[in-house]
């Protein structure tokens, strides 16, 4: 294995998933009974060099992103966050109507539109035909392409630079990053600000975020890392802040060199990973010990319930919880459904596991003793949304970051 920020040779391996059906890919019952799923090795590494985290087996993109189903709309939190996003980069950077605000990987347009409300200018750009046709109907203008050095260079010539390159939970799902780095360079302009936004390695090894681990997510980044990727195309990163979107995320501001005052953020970061021991293969070893774990003690805990005559559903049908299903064995016969806000998902069954996905109204209807939260990240939202399941009785069962009832 051959690392993919700085090439380094027989980097160290530390986590194996086993093998996994594509986490987004939910079937029919017509599909499964067809019995043609496709799996594939699930693998994670740390190279010392750099400190990347990412996961060995590429799939290739076309397979992953051409048809998508994940949909920002559906989540109150994303709008939420979408509203901050647009308020705090119009006031920090002087954001007007002659700006120009690009999204890549901008999905159904959700985050952009709250831009184009401030009356900046917006280009989104996403590779899923489906979710690009929702996000023009939306009145978002949107390039249906996957983005790389050469949609960089067209879009300069037919759009202009950007003042702004947002890039929001897509940098990880990257499997050859030096000419999206290269394509990013290219478009954003000379005093412009490339805003990407992802999960942290820190809260990743310390909340054993290992279910984050899927096909689409080549890449687990912290600021060592990054600082290490953009300093070989003359570019540095200049601030980042913490965001609590997804159960703790960073945004890294990345700038060609010079173009902007480096925050003493970055520094005080690349110390706390340091402090933390997220550059020695002893952290990672120790975190695999954790998950396998935390595995036993959730199979127990379903076991024992269901041994007492317990009906158990799960809410959440996100990509991490798929990881967290398959990984731990968990179907029908411990689990009897989950429930889910996206129509897209709902009537169809999840992958691996095969768990049938409801809407959210089935819980209060059906009152399972217990749910498992599999959307771990949304809990906060999800509470409050059952609160009739709740007051009837039922509970929720945490697993991330350590088993426990709600």
């Amino acid at each position: 294995m051959k690392c993919r920020f700085c090439d380094k040779q027989e980097i160290f391996k530390f986590l194996d998933l086993g093998t996994m059906a594509l986490a987004n890919s939910f079937l029919t019952a017509e599909e499964i009974a067809a019995g043609n799923e496709s799996h594939y090795p699930l693998d994670v590494y740390f190279c010392d060099n750099c400190g990347l985290v990412q996961i060995g087996h590429v799939v290739p993109p076309d397979a992953l992103f051409k048809e998508y189903i994940y949909f920002s709309a559906t989540s109150d939190l994303v709008h939420k966050h979408a509203a901050y996003l647009a308020q705090s980069f119009t006031s920090r950077f002087g954001l007007n109507e002659q700006s120009q605000v690009v999204e890549i990987a901008s999905n159904d347009g959700t985050v952009l539109s709250y831009f184009q409300k401030t009356g900046v200018k917006v280009l989104g750009i996403e590779p899923a035909i489906n979710i690009a046709k929702v996000a023009v109907a939306a009145g978002i203008e949107t390039c249906n392409e996957f983005f790389h050095a050469d949609t960089a260079t067209a879009l300069l010539h037919s759009h202009g630079a950007a003042d702004i390159i947002l890039a929001r939970h897509v940098f990880a799902h990257v499997p050859e990053i030096h000419g999206f780095v290269s394509g990013l360079k290219t478009l954003v302009a000379p005093g412009g600000v490339v805003a990407i936004e992802a999960p942290y390695l820190i809260d990743f090894v310390e909340k054993n975020e290992f279910d984050t681990v899927y096909h689409e997510h080549y890449s687990y980044l912290s600021v060592r890392a990054m600082a290490h990727l953009f300093a070989l195309y003359g570019m540095e990163v200049f601030d980042v802040e913490r965001v609590p979107i997804h159960g703790g995320s960073i945004i890294y501001f990345i700038g060609h060199n010079g173009a902007h005052v480096v925050s003493p953020q970055v520094a005080e970061h690349l110390a706390a990973e340091k402090a933390k021991g997220l550059d020695q293969a002893a952290t990672y070893a120790d975190f695999a010990g954790r998950v396998s774990a935390l595995r036993a003690e959730t199979l127990t805990l379903l076991r024992d319930l269901k041994a007492q005559g317990k009906r158990i559903a799960a809410y959440g049908a996100p990509a991490k919880g798929n990881t967290f299903l398959n990984y731990c064995g968990i179907g029908t016969d411990l689990v009897e459904y989950t429930v889910d806000k996206s129509p897209y998902k709902q009537n169809l069954y999840t992958p691996g596991m095969h768990l049938p996905v409801y809407h959210p109204d089935k819980l209060a209807q059906d009152m399972p003793d217990y749910v498992l939260l599999l959307a771990w990240n949304f809990a906060e939202e999800i509470i409050q949304q059952q609160q009739t399941y709740l007051a009837q009785g039922g509970r929720f069962i945490q697993a991330i970051p350590t088993v426990a009832l709600l």
